[in-house]
């Protein structure tokens, strides 16, 4: 297959070109360099681009975002060192959630088509969630509150609240609070 032929190229971007290449050297230079240190100004990075992000957001160096204007993030969010949002769709995010370092969240794939074309689907994670490192989260994944994904967990499909899961399948090993902290903790 001559993959110059491939549909799907720029079909995400929902933006035009010149926004797209900006972003992409003001992304290398605020939000991905290693030595800025400061996350107020890869927030205010992210904003500018078009990003919804809440207040007491932490971003630690190295974190990726492929197209801000498709992210939005909620309140007291902490975002891991070298965390990576290939957002090709929309990833929203409830507040108080962690991704630790290293966690890659992707919402595009070619669902193994023959003519390699790009298919989409959002992220959607729900408050109190907590993915450790490494953790990959595929498109079209719905996390439910407090849930806890443990290093290095494959996320995908529909993952109920409250839940602890690890491995390639995402397979539950059990709950993250006891029913009575966790219910007071939805109050």
């Amino acid at each position: 297959m001559d993959l110059s032929k491939a549909p799907g190229q720029r079909e995400s971007w929902d933006a035009p070109r010149w926004k797209v290449y900006l972003w992409g050297a003001v992304e290398l230079l605020l939000v991905t360099n290693p030595w800025q240190v400061s996350s107020s100004l890869r927030v205010r990075t992210l904003r500018a681009f078009g990003a919804r992000i809440g207040s007491n957001v932490v971003f630690r160096p190295r974190t990726r975002v492929r197209f801000p204007w498709k992210l939005t993030i909620g309140d007291n969010c902490w975002i891991g060192e070298g965390a990576w949002f290939h957002n090709q769709d929309h990833i929203r995010v409830g507040a108080n959630v962690v991704v630790s370092q290293e966690s890659f969240l992707t919402t595009g794939s070619h669902a193994h088509r023959r003519d390699m074309a790009l298919v989409t689907r959002p992220i959607r994670i729900h408050d109190g969630v907590w993915l450790t490192a490494r953790c990959i989260v595929l498109g079209g994944t719905e996390i439910g509150q407090s849930v806890l994904a443990k290093p290095m967990t494959i996320v995908q499909g529909r993952v109920a609240p409250n839940a602890v899961v690890e491995g390639p399948r995402c397979e539950p090993v059990g709950q993250r609070f006891k029913l009575g902290d966790y219910d007071a903790g939805r109050s």
